[in-house]
Protein backbone atom coordinates (compact mmCIF):
# COMPACT_ATOMS: atom_id res chain seq x y z
CA UNK A 1 0.00 0.00 0.00
CA UNK A 2 3.29 2.05 0.54
CA UNK A 3 4.11 1.88 -2.45
CA UNK A 4 0.81 3.10 -4.16
CA UNK A 5 0.71 6.09 -1.78
CA UNK A 6 4.57 7.21 -2.69
CA UNK A 7 3.54 6.34 -6.92
CA UNK A 8 0.48 8.83 -6.03
CA UNK A 9 2.65 11.69 -4.00
CA UNK A 10 5.26 11.38 -7.49
CA UNK A 11 1.67 11.96 -9.53
CA UNK A 12 0.43 14.48 -7.74
CA UNK A 13 4.46 16.64 -7.18
CA UNK A 14 4.51 16.10 -10.93
CA UNK A 15 1.31 17.39 -11.63
CA UNK A 16 0.54 19.44 -8.67
CA UNK A 17 -0.07 23.05 -10.69
CA UNK A 18 -2.17 21.07 -13.37
CA UNK A 19 -4.08 19.75 -10.27
CA UNK A 20 -4.21 22.95 -7.95
CA UNK A 21 -5.09 24.90 -11.32
CA UNK A 22 -8.03 22.95 -11.60
CA UNK A 23 -9.78 23.25 -8.56
CA UNK A 24 -8.99 26.96 -8.78
CA UNK A 25 -10.56 26.53 -12.14
CA UNK A 26 -14.12 25.01 -10.62
CA UNK A 27 -13.78 27.39 -8.00
CA UNK A 28 -13.85 30.27 -10.53
CA UNK A 29 -16.27 28.59 -12.63
CA UNK A 30 -18.36 28.32 -9.41
CA UNK A 31 -18.42 31.94 -8.84
CA UNK A 32 -18.90 32.70 -12.42
CA UNK A 33 -21.75 30.58 -12.47
CA UNK A 34 -23.55 31.91 -9.37
CA UNK A 35 -22.94 35.59 -10.72
CA UNK A 36 -24.08 35.04 -13.70
CA UNK A 37 -27.34 32.77 -12.53
CA UNK A 38 -28.01 35.71 -10.09
CA UNK A 39 -27.75 38.02 -13.02
CA UNK A 40 -30.13 36.29 -15.65
CA UNK A 41 -32.68 35.23 -12.57
CA UNK A 42 -33.32 38.96 -11.67
CA UNK A 43 -33.49 39.63 -15.58
CA UNK A 44 -30.43 41.03 -16.47
CA UNK A 45 -29.47 40.32 -20.59
CA UNK A 46 -26.95 37.23 -20.95
CA UNK A 47 -24.24 39.30 -22.73
CA UNK A 48 -24.35 41.68 -19.18
CA UNK A 49 -24.53 38.43 -17.18
CA UNK A 50 -21.50 37.42 -18.63
CA UNK A 51 -19.34 40.41 -18.20
CA UNK A 52 -20.19 40.92 -14.67
CA UNK A 53 -19.43 37.10 -13.78
CA UNK A 54 -16.17 37.70 -15.79
CA UNK A 55 -15.16 40.32 -13.84
CA UNK A 56 -16.23 38.98 -10.25
CA UNK A 57 -14.43 35.41 -11.36
CA UNK A 58 -11.11 37.15 -13.13
CA UNK A 59 -10.34 39.35 -9.56
CA UNK A 60 -10.91 35.74 -7.89
CA UNK A 61 -9.03 33.83 -10.69
CA UNK A 62 -5.82 36.46 -10.73
CA UNK A 63 -5.41 36.21 -6.62
CA UNK A 64 -5.10 32.24 -6.45
CA UNK A 65 -3.88 31.92 -9.38
CA UNK A 66 -0.42 33.93 -8.90
CA UNK A 67 -0.43 32.50 -5.23
CA UNK A 68 -1.71 29.04 -5.31
CA UNK A 69 -1.31 27.73 -9.03
CA UNK A 70 2.17 29.71 -11.19
CA UNK A 71 3.85 30.59 -7.53
CA UNK A 72 4.58 34.12 -8.67
CA UNK A 73 7.58 36.03 -7.66
CA UNK A 74 6.46 39.49 -8.53
CA UNK A 75 6.87 42.05 -5.46
CA UNK A 76 7.24 45.59 -6.35
CA UNK A 77 4.06 46.84 -7.35
CA UNK A 78 5.05 47.41 -11.20
CA UNK A 79 6.01 43.72 -11.43
CA UNK A 80 2.07 43.05 -9.68
CA UNK A 81 0.75 45.77 -11.80
CA UNK A 82 2.59 44.35 -15.28
CA UNK A 83 1.73 40.69 -14.37
CA UNK A 84 -1.85 41.78 -13.26
CA UNK A 85 -2.79 43.97 -16.90
CA UNK A 86 -1.14 41.08 -18.50
CA UNK A 87 -3.50 38.23 -16.98
CA UNK A 88 -6.88 40.46 -17.26
CA UNK A 89 -5.77 41.17 -21.16
CA UNK A 90 -5.20 37.63 -21.36
CA UNK A 91 -8.33 36.98 -19.80
CA UNK A 92 -10.24 39.91 -21.93
CA UNK A 93 -9.35 37.49 -25.18
CA UNK A 94 -10.93 34.73 -23.08
CA UNK A 95 -14.07 37.38 -22.19
CA UNK A 96 -14.56 37.57 -26.42
CA UNK A 97 -14.70 33.56 -26.54
CA UNK A 98 -16.40 33.48 -23.75
CA UNK A 99 -19.65 35.83 -25.20
CA UNK A 100 -19.04 34.18 -28.54
CA UNK A 101 -20.03 31.28 -27.45
CA UNK A 102 -23.29 32.30 -25.30
CA UNK A 103 -24.31 34.45 -28.22
CA UNK A 104 -23.93 31.31 -30.55
CA UNK A 105 -25.95 29.01 -28.33
CA UNK A 106 -28.28 31.03 -26.36
CA UNK A 107 -28.55 34.08 -28.90
CA UNK A 108 -28.75 32.72 -32.29
CA UNK A 109 -29.48 28.85 -31.42
CA UNK A 110 -32.37 29.63 -28.80
CA UNK A 111 -30.85 27.25 -26.33
CA UNK A 112 -30.50 26.59 -22.59
CA UNK A 113 -28.23 29.74 -21.18
CA UNK A 114 -26.88 27.40 -18.15
CA UNK A 115 -25.84 24.69 -20.36
CA UNK A 116 -24.12 26.67 -22.83
CA UNK A 117 -22.58 28.58 -20.02
CA UNK A 118 -21.21 24.94 -18.60
CA UNK A 119 -19.86 24.09 -21.91
CA UNK A 120 -18.67 27.46 -22.85
CA UNK A 121 -16.80 27.21 -19.02
CA UNK A 122 -14.50 24.11 -19.99
CA UNK A 123 -13.40 26.23 -23.09
CA UNK A 124 -12.46 29.16 -21.23
CA UNK A 125 -10.96 27.63 -18.59
CA UNK A 126 -8.41 25.60 -20.72
CA UNK A 127 -8.02 28.34 -23.00
CA UNK A 128 -6.83 30.46 -19.23
CA UNK A 129 -4.51 28.01 -18.29
CA UNK A 130 -2.83 28.20 -21.45
CA UNK A 131 -2.75 31.81 -21.60
CA UNK A 132 -1.52 32.27 -18.22
CA UNK A 133 1.45 29.34 -18.19
CA UNK A 134 2.81 30.63 -21.62
CA UNK A 135 2.01 34.83 -21.09
CA UNK A 136 1.44 35.54 -17.92
CA UNK A 137 3.32 33.90 -15.16
CA UNK A 138 6.20 32.80 -17.57
CA UNK A 139 8.87 34.26 -15.91
CA UNK A 140 7.45 33.36 -12.19
CA UNK A 141 7.59 29.77 -12.71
Amino acid sequence: MSELMEKLAALFKKYQDIIIYLIFGVLTTVINLVVYSVGIYFGMNVQIATILAWIVAVIFAYLTNRKWVFHSTAHTPKEIGKEATSFTLSRLSTLLVDMAIIWFGVQLLGQNPFIWKIIDNVVVVILNYVLSKVMVFKDHD
